[in-house]
């Protein structure tokens, strides 16, 4: 279990903190990476190995166009899940984002609404972004629900953009607007 006393906090919720990725971190990702059913939901199609994993390291640590988190449970600092935006584009003032909750014993307790809040008011209200964006496969419709539910809108499909275990599936494209998520955070506080 990492400890938040030798991890910087950065992004500071009720229950949670996202704070950036350590080299001592990368068992999980390589965990979450290689798991069959994460793997299948976020459209990971290659293992990651520890070469594979310093490498994804040294990409998030040297890409000005993308900020990563890791996802830790403040009162116990156990690491559950990982988060960032990508494809950070500032003269249009857009971005894409990630959310990935890892440990599944963690899902359906709201850590990925307060993640998410936590990610928009980073991009909109610190960054000055004003629209995040974020590609789902079809079949993912427990992330299609929750990003409905945070106010994001489908904005387009990409037909059979998707290949997994034989078949193709589509991609659905959905977006938030600042005003949007200003008017959708009222109803989801966690």
């Amino acid at each position: 279990m990492a400890s938040l006393e030798t991890s910087s906090a950065y992004l500071v919720g009720r229950r949670l903190v996202l704070r950036p990725v350590e080299r001592d971190d990368l068992p999980w990702i390589r965990k979450w990476t290689n798991d069959p059913e994460i793997r299948a939901l976020t459209g990971q199609v290659e293992p990651m190995n520890e070469d594979a994993a310093l490498r994804f390291l040294d990409r998030i640590e040297n890409d000005p166009a993308r900020i990563w988190f890791m996802i830790a449970v403040k009162e116990t600092g156990a690491l559950i899940g990982e988060a960032g935006l990508l494809r950070m584009f500032p003269p249009w003032r857009t971005t894409d984002l990630t959310l990935i909750i890892g440990e599944r014993e963690e899902w359906s307790k709201g850590y990925g609404t307060e993640t998410m809040q936590l990610l928009l008011e980073h991009a909109f209200g610190c960054l000055g972004y004003h629209r995040v964006s974020v590609g789902v496969v079809a079949f993912n419709e427990r992330a299609l629900r929750f990003y409905e539910k945070m106010g994001f809108q489908r904005e387009g499909i990409l037909r059979d953009g998707y290949y997994h275990d034989h078949h193709f599936w589509d991609f659905v494209m959905m977006s938030i607007l600042e005003d949007e998520y200003r008017r959708a955070e009222k109803t989801h506080t966690p």
